[in-house]
């Protein structure tokens, strides 16, 4: 497992690249983003396993996004996009 911590995925600053095998509270927002968008990762675990690359791959797909299983600068900004609005859901982290 990668800890990441690191530089930020996109160039003007923001959330860091995540991808199969990292391990941190940015996954645990993925994870959390995706579930709400109806993305189902197996749970909320801070734990970049093949459940949440496989709902990060789906999302990338239905966003016309390059479908790569990373959480890089565009995937980010397109999650958080497309979250903000959508209310709590019974995965929502308050």
């Amino acid at each position: 497992m990668t800890n990441v911590f690191g530089k930020a995925a996109c160039s003007t600053g923001g959330f860091p690249t995540i991808r199969r095998g990292s391990l941190s509270n940015y996954v645990l927002i993925a994870q959390d983003d995706l579930n709400t968008l109806g993305y189902g990762t197996g749970g909320l675990d801070g734990i970049f396993g093949a459940a949440t690359q496989n709902a990060v791959t789906s999302y990338q797909k239905s966003r016309g996004l390059a479908a790569d299983g990373i959480v890089g600068c565009n995937t980010w900004r397109s999650l958080q996009e497309n979250v903000v609005g959508t209310g709590p859901t019974s995965t929502t982290i308050n």
